[in-house]
Order: C-alpha cells, then sequence, then structure tokens
C-alpha cells in the first residue's frame, strides 16, 4: 500500500492527529513571541496566534493556579496538548486502528 492510500485510510487517526500538533506548535510560536511583542499588540501575526490559541488557553487556565504568568499557561498548553497527542495514540495502538510501520 503506498503513503497516500495509507493516509486516506487511516484518515480518523491522522486528523485528529494533525489538529493537536498544528494547535501544539502554533502555542509554541505564542509563547515565542510573546517573548518580543507586546500582550496587547495590534500586530496581525499575533492576533492570529492569540485566535487560535485562545481556546486551549482558557481550558488550562481552569486548571492552572491563578498566579501563573500567561507565558507559563501557555506552554503548560504545549505540554497537554502534547500528553492529549500520546494518549490518543495509544488508544488507536489499542484499537488497532493505526497503520503499521513499515
Amino acid at each position: 500500500m503506498d503513503s497516500a492510500n495509507s493516509i486516506l485510510s487511516y484518515w480518523y487517526f491522522h486528523l485528529p492527529n494533525f489538529a493537536l500538533a498544528a494547535l501544539m506548535y502554533t502555542l509554541l510560536g505564542r509563547a515565542l513571541l510573546g517573548l518580543l511583542v507586546e500582550p496587547n499588540s495590534s500586530n496581525y501575526i499575533w492576533r492570529f496566534f492569540c485566535r487560535i490559541t485562545d481556546p486551549v488557553v482558557a481550558a488550562v487556565a481552569v486548571v492552572t493556579p491563578k498566579a501563573a504568568a500567561p507565558v507559563v499557561i501557555w506552554l503548560f498548553g504545549v505540554v497537554w496538548l502534547f500528553w492529549a497527542r500520546v494518549v490518543m495514540l495509544q488508544l488507536f495502538l489499542l484499537a488497532g486502528a493505526v497503520p503499521k510501520a513499515g
């Protein structure tokens, strides 16, 4: 089976994995960009990063102490998304619903 058919036949794994990875790396980008840009900046790239990652930040902020700086919440979000991907992979492996290596 070639790689294009493999990706299409296992879309139910690849699509959520890709979405979680995109959110994780966008949140990491927000943390790095936050070192250079003011929090209320009108920069369109900063606004994009904030708009995309605000739902994740809001969810992480619920379980993070209120005294934590925003950058800490963003980095905790990266860690939570990473572990969400690991757990998702493990569940799909246990169900036998991921493509075999090789």
